[in-house]
């Protein structure tokens, strides 16, 4: 089951659910082990979609914008250890299964990730679903804290990659993330 007392994940499952993509929320309570002993971080979503592949997906809940003082837009950090569990997952599963982060949007202002046809409303407030490729994700992606071991890709290359989820999933046509709107 899914995290309900997370809004980021909450807000995705009812997004799915609201557009009928089939979809397995999974369990992440506790980490999942491997044959061989070793633990790996467990994925929140496993989606469906009308092409080959299945999506291992990781939402990754941010305001848009963060920061108080200075607005900050793009927010995309992850953990290494996000990355190299997903990968763990894509092997795991095999060739149809590609893992997918997808970036849950908050939106607090009157600028937003995507355009407002786009945005879904849960629970009163407004999601930019946007999601990025591990494999584009984890070849751009940048140390930014050793010690928290996080990464994130550099804004300009993540507004390069990052996709409206609703073209990933086949749910309408192909759109360019533009400038902030």
């Amino acid at each position: 089951m899914a995290n309900r007392d997370n809004h980021y994940e909450a807000a995705f499952e009812e997004y799915l659910r609201s557009r009928g993509v089939p979809y397995v929320a999974v369990d992440e309570a506790k980490r999942s082990l491997l044959g061989n002993g070793a633990s790996i971080k467990s994925l929140d979503f496993i989606v469906s979609s009308p092409g080959p592949t299945t999506w291992l997906v990781d939402v990754k809940g941010r305001r848009f914008p963060s920061g108080d003082e200075q607005k900050q837009y793009w927010k995309n950090w992850s953990t290494a250890d996000d990355l190299r569990s997903l990968a763990q997952w894509e092997e795991l599963f095999g060739d149809s299964f590609r893992g997918l982060f997808v970036f849950a949007y908050d939106v607090l202002g009157d600028r937003s990730p995507l355009p407002a046809e786009q945005l879904f409303e849960h629970r009163g407030k407004l999601y930019g679903f946007v999601a990025v490729r591990l494999s584009d994700y984890a070849a751009g992606a940048r140390c930014i804290s050793p010690s928290w071991d996080t990464v994130a890709l550099p804004s300009a290359d993540f507004r390069r990659l990052a996709t409206p989820l609703d073209e990933i999933l086949g749910l309408e046509e192909p759109e360019q993330i533009g400038p902030d709107r």
